[in-house]
């Protein structure tokens, strides 16, 4: 796995060693049929503004197969399985950080075909980056969970006859998994003009694993004294051996958690007036650190 041998140091709170680099930049203007340079292989043109794809491809090596992405065609970016066996604990890391003029903002997220229903879907777990000012500001971030694997309802029981999927399970899906097709980067740009990645051969990430479920799975704003009940897998959990924070985000406040069995919790939550609406993801953390995650949504009406 050949890596460019710029060295990183842990002032921008990144690992130090060797890594392959790759930038992301936006254009006002982009021709897929436009003769732009792709850097050696370290440079992804996306337009400035709205949304655009970069296919992933399974390789040995880090690589820029396509360098330009347009709102109808994609790019295409090479890098090895992150994790062939779905343990949780990626073989490499990725970081990442917006470069550039301030305000710019970009959502990223990773997608991938479902088979069975033949849609497009995308991971709970993205990033949401905006490019700020003021000294010690814009720093790397380990983004392996959000760029390295899919957490989503999956289905896993269609009905052919009928044309319905039958039943869903709360998946953690790797990159280049079976149970997934098509790979592919979701880029939504406002006015990014670099995003910078990095990737660290031999950096292990241990990422969440996935709840079983969560209902209800949505709220709304401004509700108090609202009790959710989180199912785990046996497989992932136990929550009879203590649970440390369970984190909704910082808009809603949980008052009390109640593991009432092994595999089940309640927690209790306050939702504020003004909590962002969109879906977004609950993180439970046990006594031993281990993590556990689930997609969640606030919204002006739940159905």
């Amino acid at each position: 796995m050949p890596l460019n041998m710029a060295l990183a140091g842990k002032g921008n709170n990144v690992p130090s060693g060797p890594h392959y680099n790759l930038n992301i930049i936006g254009m006002d203007k982009i021709d897929k049929k436009a003769d732009i340079g792709c850097g050696e292989g370290h440079r992804i043109f996306v337009p400035m503004e709205g949304k655009s794809k970069i296919m992933l491809t399974e390789g040995d090596d880090f690589a820029v197969l396509d360098c330009v992405a347009t709102s109808a065609s994609p790019a295409e970016f090479q890098l090895p399985n992150p994790d062939p066996d779905n343990t949780g604990t990626t073989e490499y890391s990725v970081y990442f950080r917006l470069r550039g003029k301030p305000g710019g903002r970009v959502i990223m997220a990773t997608c991938a075909t479902d088979p069975l229903e033949d849609v497009e879907l995308c991971s709970d777990a993205r990033i949401v980056a905006v490019r700020e000012t003021g000294h010690g500001k814009n720093k790397f971030e380990n983004v392996s969970k959000e760029l390295l694997y899919i957490y989503a309802w999956v289905c896993v029981d269609y009905n052919e006859v009928a044309g319905v999927c039958e039943e869903y399970e709360y998946m953690r899906v790797p990159l280049f998994d079976d149970t997934l097709e098509e790979y592919f980067w979701s880029y939504d740009n406002n006015g990014a003009r670099i995003a910078q990645l990095r990737f660290y051969e031999g950096v292990q990430t241990t990422v969440p694993d996935p709840l079983k479920s969560i209902s209800p799975a949505c709220v709304e704003p401004d509700s108090s004294g609202v009790t959710v009940t989180l199912e785990s897998s046996p497989k992932y959990a136990d929550f009879s051996a203590g649970v440390a924070d369970v984190d909704f985000g910082d808009d809603i406040q949980v008052t009390d958690t109640n593991p009432v069995d092994n595999d089940t919790l309640e927690v209790t939550i306050d939702v504020g007036n003004k909590a962002d609406l969109g879906t977004r993801t609950v993180i439970v953390t046990l006594n031993d650190e281990s993590q556990l995650m689930i997609g969640f949504q606030v919204a002006d009406t739940c159905s």
